[in-house]
Parts: C-alpha cells; structure tokens; sequence
C-alpha cells in the first residue's frame, strides 16, 4: 500500500543580462539596478513573495526567481518583465523557465 505523498514542485525563470561582463563596472550596477527594479514591480513577482511562495538568488548578472504557487507564475512573470524592460532598451536579458524539485534547489545553494 503505497502512502500519499505530496510532491511540490519549484518552477524556475532563470535570468541573465546578455553581454554583463564586457560593460563598465558602473554599468553593470546601474544595469542590476534597473533590473531589480523592474522585476521586483511585476505583480506576480509580488504575489507570490507575499504568499511566501518566492525565492530569489542573486547571481551577478542575473537572478533565479523559485516560484512555489504555480506552473504559470515564472512565465506570466517572465512576460511582465520583457514587457517593461522595452523601456529599457540597453538592457538585453535572457531567460528560460523549468520545473525543479525543491530538494534539487536546496542542494544547489
């Protein structure tokens, strides 16, 4: 008789700024600030930090955001994010989403 097991899942938008280490160190601060500026006003970024169902690691040139609420959170989040960062032209930042077991994140850090 197998028992219930409850199995949560960690969905990961990994970002990074694309062509960080050739700026200027005072552009690759002003860079990262921008940057966290605008990730940290996308409502789901909020929703789920409020819910208690974030992480974020600081990573240099980007940052892995652990969404804990849902599959959909780390790709409408990656949506918002895209969006407002057409304001900020000189910022070129790649991303991708995947599903991680949160033992698999917790041996990582």
């Amino acid at each position: 008789m197998a028992a219930d097991v409850d199995l949560e899942v960690a969905h990961v938008l990994s970002m990074d700024v694309i062509g960080y280490s050739k700026l200027l160190i005072n552009d690759q601060t002003e860079v990262l600030a921008q940057l966290n500026q605008v990730v940290r006003a996308t409502a789901h970024l909020q929703k789920a930090e409020a819910e208690g169902k974030l992480i974020r690691l600081a990573t240099g040139d980007g940052m892995p955001l652990i969404f804990f609420n849902n599959a959909e959170a780390p790709v409408k989040c990656a949506m918002e994010i895209s969006q407002a960062l057409q304001s900020y032209p000189s910022i070129q930042l790649r991303m991708g989403v995947h599903p991680s077991l949160p033992d698999q994140i917790r041996l990582a850090m």
